[in-house]
Formats: C-alpha cells, structure tokens, sequence
C-alpha cells in the first residue's frame, strides 16, 4: 500500500496541537536502513533521529534504549528472572545459558548530534550519551548513528528460530530514543515488562534475502517489486536476490517487523478503510486461522463501535513471538492453537492497539490502563464472538479475589518492573485493572461510562494519557468526585467487603442494617424482590461522591441518604413487611469485586440465588 505520509503528518500536527496546554510531547522522526545478514543473525544499521524538544527544559544528556543486550548472561533480565521467586516459564534461567553466537547484542559503532560526534557509554540496556551542544526548549536536533546487532535465540518476545520455527521476531530491536515527559527521562533498564516510547515518524529500509516474507508496523512502499502478496502484480525473485522493503509509519511510538520464508499472507477488509494483513506459516493449523480471520474482522468492528475508530488504515497480525505482544499496527502471536485461543489472543493483542498503541500511557508505570483495559474489552468483544451467556466480567473479577486472599497483592501504582512476584504482577495488571474499569461503570452508571470511554480515547488519542486523565474524563461525564475510588482502588490494597449484617420487622415496616466490612467503601445497589415479583433498589450514594449516578437498571429505584465512609454501618427501612420480602441482595450485578458474596443476601441460602452460585463455584 501507498500512503501519503504528508496527509497523516498535518493530521498528527493538529493532535500535538490540540493536546492539553500543560502537556507537552517531544518528537522523534527516525529513518534507518537495516542490512540484514540471515546467515549470521546479524545486521547492521543507520539511524537519522530528528529530535524536537516540545518540552520547556533544556536538555543536557539523552539516553537510548538498547533492548538486545538484556539477552546476555549476567544481564538484569537474567539475574532477575533467577532470583525472582516464580519465574516465567518462558525465560527461568535460559539467558544465563546462551553461547555468544546465541546472545543478543546492540553495538554503536558511532554517533554525532547535528554532525559532531559525541561521548556515550552503554550500561547494560541503556545507552548514556552526553550532549555537546545542549537541546534548548522548543529546537530540534538531528543524531546520526551507525551500529550493529545480533538476534538472539527466541527467549522473550523478540529473536531467532522460535519454537514454532519463525525465522524472525524483531521487536525491541533497534536504538529508541527514551521517552522524555513532564515527569523527566524514563531510562528504565529492560528486564521483560512493559515498554514507552516518543510519537513520531519512521521511515524504515530492510535489505534480506529475497526468499523472505516481511510483515510488521508501517504501510510498505514498494509492493510492486516485492510480492508476496502484498501487491496483485507476480514478481519472480531470483536464487540469492536481495530485496529492499521500505516501510513508512506515521504517528506510532515504536516499529516492530518479522521475518520468514514461509509466511502465508492473506488481506482481509474491515472496510473501505481498513485492511487486515494475516501472516502465519501453512502447516496443519493454517485453517485455524482462515477460521480466526472473519472474527477479527468483527473484533476490530465491534471496537470500532464501542471505544472508537481505529485511525490507521493497516493492521497485522502475525505469527511469531512466544505468547502474544502488541506493537503499533502489528502484533507477533503464537500461531499454533485451538480456534477459540487463537482468537483470544488475537483480540487481546489488537484491542492493545487503543490502549497503548493510540492512547500511549506509560505502561512500565501503569500497566494496569494498559493490560487491565484491554482485557476488559477483550471480555466484551469475545462474549460477542462466541455468543457467551453471562457475565463476561465474571473470570477476571474472580482473578482479582484469588490474589487478595493469597496475601501476595502490591498496589496498582507499583511500577511494573517491581512487583516481588510474576502472579502479583500479572493478576494486579491484567485483572485488578479490568475489574476497575468494571466497578468505574457500576459507581457511575452504564451509559455515563460508555460515553466517558470514549470521550478518553477521543480526546487522549496520539498522546500520554495517565491516571488523572481518565479521572478527570469520568467525573466531567458523570458529574461525580471519583478520586475516592483512584486513591483507594488503585493507590492501596484496600478491599472491598459489605454484608447484610440484620433484616427485621417493625411494624408494617422492614428494618435493614449493612455492614462494611473491607476498608474500601462504595456506593451500593441493594436490590429487593417482593413476593408480587416486583423489584426495587435501594440505591445509597457516597457522601464523598458528591451526587449519584442516574442509571436506570430496575424499573423503581429509590435514592437513600448518602453514607459517610467513615462509619462502619448503614440502616434504612422499606416500607412493606418483612412477609412481603423474598430476597435482598446487595449488586445483584456482581460489577463490585465483593470479597466475600456469601454475606450479601438476605436470607441467607446461596441456592436461592442463582447468579452468586454460579459466581462463587468459579
């Protein structure tokens, strides 16, 4: 595909131009040219970065990453990944076993800032480069670099000759620039979490044996000499040829790209303005993903619908990698499973492309908006895949309890590279933040919700949305105080826990006395059924709210006084007997992560309530 770069580039302009006024960004603009040496592992590369310094400080050194050199022995990944008490599986201590043919390296050969050449030296996976002539506010300087690299053996994410016998997954593979923000330089080493990056441009040229197919981030420029179906024009490559792929990337924070020879390319519409690319090798599963490539489709539409048009007009799905990984436009995913998982991670990995690839927080702080809102989505667009009766909620909310009640949960605000354990991490991250945005719709209300998602992504698109922002977005929607629920549910291990503590008659009238529990406090649904069938909730507002919401989910609701969060019990009355009353549950929609759902309905048989079995048997 032909794109016109100039066209997005005046569209990028008028995002950066319309971000928040306190909210700079700085911009990278990257050209490179990569000769690839397949026989060796190895390539070398140039690299032109025009940097502009949007910020209002002036900068007297950078930093790069240099990702490759994490797969070496003795680097922090490796110490790491051996003293941590539950390694992934997929790392454990392999790097500490690889021979130097089998290592991962970047090695800059030179570079020169604005064409003088100047001092760095690498530490580990970062490169620390000091400046001879200082980045001043609002200016733009150009580094020019020369360097070399070797793939490493496939241990995480990015490498050579995987299991399922991909030639190449190259991601994290070049020098990137550290991302510079209102906060300053963010130079963490690389020890295989999560990544952030600068907005900008690439302009990529990758020169390999012409036997292999190339997929990755970008449009590609040339598909008329390259084949391989990206062009309907036959080409025919000589024996020991060498092609050049030239991709263009606008307006993404990273380029990822893989590399095999027999990559099966298929091209599938969304519509007139989206095209989804499939590479994946033609073994005895290649019919899985024919049957994956229409529920993409859908996946993709049903996104579009509920969170917000996708802005690129490619994307790609390719075999590769170890699991599944996001990048820009693209993502590496393991080939080789049933239908239903390889849509699952299909999906997970493409919903990434709105939460982080278009709305770009730092995910090694908070990976929690990263991995926890995909999952959130991912639960919604495949219920609707697979047609799934029930709450699609329900799995991640139980995550989320099983971590607490293991006494290994560490706040949300934990970076993500510091969590003391895997599971703490990966349940924090994935459930703990699906089950925010879960309750986030239950305290405000479905429809304001819906709305405020995707007032965020309109808004915070192509920039570096963080928590605050999000905040802000709900509580303009709603026109509630949300930071209660930030301060507790994401700064603290606070749980939540409220019980039916007392039910009885007085008079005509039925008393009720609630309990919190957990520290946390919430507003809270409580539902009655009456033994004429009819429903009524009881619906009881924080006073830190500073309102309610306006949800209509039952047919009567009647607003109570708001509940102070300091006290620990709540009693109001209903004005039928307690004859009358067959059941009352509080969050009979289970949104609230309860910690404990047996205390939650009156009376106190589980079996007369169906849906808290079911939820309490997973």
């Amino acid at each position: 595909m032909k794109f016109q770069l100039g066209v997005l580039l005046l569209i990028a302009s008028a995002f950066n131009v319309s971000a928040q006024s306190d909210r700079w960004q700085q911009r990278a603009k990257y050209e490179m040219e990569i000769d690839f040496d397949a026989a060796n592992h190895q390539y070398k590369g140039t690299q032109k970065l025009v940097y502009t310094n949007n910020s209002p400080d002036t900068l007297h050194k950078v930093f790069y990453h240099l990702y490759l050199n994490a797969f070496q022995p003795g680097s922090q990944m490796d110490v790491r990944s051996r003293s941590i008490s539950d390694p992934d599986p997929r790392v454990k201590d392999r790097i500490s076993k690889l021979s130097p043919t089998e290592i991962g390296y970047e090695k800059v050969l030179s570079l020169k800032q604005n064409g003088k050449a100047l001092k760095y030296q690498v530490v580990g996976t970062i490169l620390e480069v000091t400046l001879n002539e200082k980045i001043l506010p609002k200016t733009q300087h150009t580094f020019e670099m020369q360097f070399e690299a070797q793939v490493p053996v496939q241990i995480r994410r990015t490498g050579r000759n995987n299991s399922e016998g991909i030639d190449y997954s190259m991601a994290q593979w070049y020098p990137k620039m550290c991302e510079y923000d209102y906060e300053g330089w963010h130079s963490n080493p690389y020890i295989g979490r999560e990544f952030y990056g600068i907005w900008g441009d690439f302009d990529v040229k990758i020169t390999i044996d012409a036997s292999y197919v190339v997929a990755g981030t970008g449009y590609l420029q040339n598909p008329d000499k390259i084949g391989h179906g990206y062009s309907t024009k036959t080409v025919t490559h000589k024996p020991g040829e060498r092609l050049t792929w030239h991709f263009v990337a606008p307006e993404v924070h990273d380029f990822m790209w893989a590399a095999d020879p027999d990559y099966k390319h298929d091209v599938v519409k969304v519509d007139d303005n989206l095209d989804l690319h499939f590479f994946y090798q033609t073994d005895t599963l290649a019919h899985v993903w024919k049957e994956m490539e229409p529920l993409a489709v859908r996946s993709f539409k049903i996104m579009n619908e509920r969170f917000g048009r996708y802005p690129y007009k490619q994307y790609s799905i390719i075999q590769g990698g170890d699991g599944g990984m996001e990048y820009p436009m693209a993502t590496l995913i393991t080939g080789r499973l049933n239908l239903n998982s390889l849509v699952s991670v299909a999906v997970h990995e493409s919903i990434h492309s709105w939460f982080q690839m278009i709305l770009g927080t730092n995910e090694a702080k908070y990976p929690w908006m990263d991995e926890g809102f995909t999952t959130y989505a991912q639960n919604i667009v495949m219920a609707e895949l697979f047609n799934t009766k029930g709450d699609a909620q329900r799995t991640t909310t139980n995550s989320y309890r099983g971590l607490v009640k293991s006494g290994l949960e560490e706040p949300l605000t934990t970076h993500a590279d510091h969590y003391n354990t895997n599971r703490a991490y990966s349940i924090a991250s994935y459930s703990k933040g699906s089950v925010f945005l879960n309750q986030l719709a239950y305290i405000v209300g479905k429809d304001k919700f819906e709305r405020g998602m995707k007032r965020y992504f309109n808004e915070w698109k192509f920039k570096h949305p963080n928590p605050t922002d999000l905040k802000r977005i709900m509580e303009k929607e709603s026109g509630l105080e949300l930071d209660w629920y930030w301060e507790d549910f994401v700064g603290t291990t606070k749980t939540i826990d409220f019980s039916i503590r007392e039910v009885s008659p007085n008079g005509s009238k039925t008393n009720v006395v609630l309990e919190r529990i957990g520290q946390m406090p919430m507003p809270l649904d409580v539902v009655v059924t009456y033994k004429d069938g009819s429903q009524e909730n009881f619906y009881i507002p924080l006073e830190i709210m500073r309102g309610e919401k306006e949800e209509k989910m039952y047919a009567q609701t009647t607003l109570m006084a708001d509940w102070g969060w300091t006290y620990p019990k709540y009693t109001f009355s209903i004005d039928r007997n307690l004859a009358e009353i067959v059941r009352i549950v509080i969050d009979p929609s289970q949104r609230m992560a309860d910690m404990d759902i047996d205390n939650n309905f009156y009376p106190t048989i589980i079996s007369e309530v169906p849906s808290f079995k079911a939820a309490r048997a997973q």
